[in-house]
């Protein structure tokens, strides 16, 4: 395409994806997406999609990280049929890191269909200079459809130029104060020789009339102006050479180490405390250390709130099980339920879809492979709970220990038997990963004749692993109402292929 060109966009979804030639001396850059509304500039900050900010909450729009390379590639996807309608343009930008885009070779745009990799636009952009960012294109609507265009547009100001043009609010580092240096710890005194004798005590001096005076009638009086003066009952460093030294009986410790860290005085020597002095009280017993578990509170995702890191939160290694909980209205089925309970028709199966960094992908559920935490896909599903006897229900495990193995995970659940849709059923499913808050998601808004729910879709954006709500339930295919994994595929483009299975026995 020619700078100024538009296209149409004939598909639902698109993967956007930013390249440039790697080598020696070339910067890297990002990929970013803005979502407008008709005025031209966002609706607030949640509106722009970058490496910090991956997931919009609509789900429309997702920072799908880099792919490195001889060509490095930054991937954005976009689900134009869950664009919210007052978004009208989603622009596609570019920041470079640490150079100039006139350091860069084939820097290009490429929009593609999500679920065939068919290539719908490519713009080249030439003749970059100084700039620091880049408008590369940008998704419009038009007359009920889509259209891309390329656009070309350089700022000189970075990213933080080009988001503040569409509204972003961007804290202005020029306003800012440098911080103050930081304060250097008192060098301590050398250590004394041991054939120097100890310098004469100072005679006792009379305090001040109302002034606490220390046993043995000795007072110390405040140091000079300008040197360091402890509150009461607190060590006071060593003086520098010529300056006021403490009778010997009294304690004066080195200086407290950096970070405001207790030191204990010398055994056999005592600071005596100022008249009316109460000493702290005892923390509370803490109790015995827990096998490894969650940490902190609950971690709720929501529409407006649909994503977490659980790299960011600790959770780097180790098995997260993904546990289901469902709760059936009245009408529907009675009882709180993992998968199902006793006396209750309600057979639920929790599957996931994986895709590894390799380019494995394939899929756990209880009709095929329940998978392994050994070895790949690094997942597992426990036994298939159809009685009730179990519960807690279904759990899925999932070894942390394999994070940079992971492209990406689909968790969903689906109604074996028992139920024709999910109307009616409440949700909950909790994440419990390792020295890690739980993170759980609720779903009770189901309207249609879906057997399947998607409840998170865990993906690994730049070694980060992020956990993103997806809440969406799935139709399956006319006529084969138990093809619903099917369905789900196509929804996320996993491109798997489906036969027949033979069913429970």
């Amino acid at each position: 395409m020619q700078k100024g060109a538009n296209t149409a966009v004939p598909v639902p979804a698109v993967r956007v994806e930013v390249g440039w030639q790697s080598g020696p001396g070339v910067p890297d850059a990002d990929a970013s997406a803005l979502l407008l509304t008709d005025s031209g500039r966002v609706r607030s900050d949640d509106d722009f999609i970058f490496y910090n900010q991956p997931a919009h909450a609509s789900g429309a729009v997702r920072h799908e990280g880099k792919r490195p390379g001889p060509t490095t590639v930054d991937a954005l996807s976009v689900d134009l049929g869950r664009v919210e309608p007052g978004v009208e343009r989603i622009v596609i930008a570019a920041s470079a890191d640490g150079g100039t885009f006139g350091q860069f070779q084939g820097l290009y745009v490429r929009v593609a269909d999500a679920s065939g990799g068919t290539e719908v636009a490519r713009f080249d952009s030439p003749g970059a200079t100084s700039e620091t960012a880049f408008v590369l294109g940008e998704l419009y609507r038009r007359q009920g459809g889509w259209k891309f265009r390329a656009v070309g547009q350089g700022y000189d100001s970075g990213l933080a130029g080009l988001a503040s043009d569409f509204g972003i609010t961007v804290d202005d580092p020029g306003q800012a104060s440098a911080p103050p240096p930081p304060q250097q710890p008192a060098a301590p005194p050398a250590p004394p020789q041991p054939q120097a004798a100890p310098p004469a005590p100072p005679q006792p001096q009379a305090p001040p009339p109302g002034q606490y005076a220390p046993p043995g009638g000795q007072y110390t009086p405040p140091p000079p102006p300008g040197q360091y003066a402890p509150p009461p009952g607190q060590y006071a460093p060593p003086p520098p050479p010529g300056q006021y030294a403490p009778p010997p009986d009294q304690y004066a410790p080195p200086p407290p180490p950096p970070g405001g860290q207790y030191m204990p005085p010398p055994p056999g020597q005592y600071a005596p405390p100022p008249p009316g002095y109460a000493p702290p009280q005892a923390p509370p017993p803490q109790p015995a250390p827990q096998a490894p578990g969650p940490q902190g509170g609950t971690i709720s995702l929501t529409k407006s709130k649909p994503s977490v890191s659980l790299t960011k939160h600790g959770a780097t290694s180790g098995h997260m099980r993904v546990n289901l909980n469902w709760t059936a209205r009245e009408g529907v089925a009675k009882g709180r339920l993992g998968k199902r309970r006793r006396g209750v028709d309600l057979d639920l199966d929790l599957c996931c879809l994986w895709e590894l960094q390799s380019g494995r992908r394939g899929i756990i559920h209880a009709l095929g492979d329940m998978g392994a935490l050994d070895r790949p896909p690094f997942i597992r599903l426990d036994k298939d709970d159809r009685t009730g006897a179990i519960e807690t229900g279904e759990n899925l495990t999932i070894n942390l220990d394999h994070t940079a193995d992971f492209k990406r995970i689909l968790v969903f659940a689906e109604i074996y038997d028992g139920a024709d849709d999910f109307r009616g059923l409440d949700a909950i499913a909790t994440l419990f990963p390792v020295n890690a808050p739980p993170i759980e998601m609720r779903m009770d808004d189901c309207v249609d004749g879906s057997r399947d729910a998607v409840l998170a879709l865990i993906e690994n954006v730049g070694g980060e692993l992020v956990v993103r709500r997806e809440g969406r339930f799935v139709l399956p295919p006319p006529g084969r109402p138990r093809w619903g994994k099917m369905s789900v595929d196509e929804a996320y483009g996993w491109k798997l292929e489906w036969v027949a299975a033979r069913g429970k026995d």
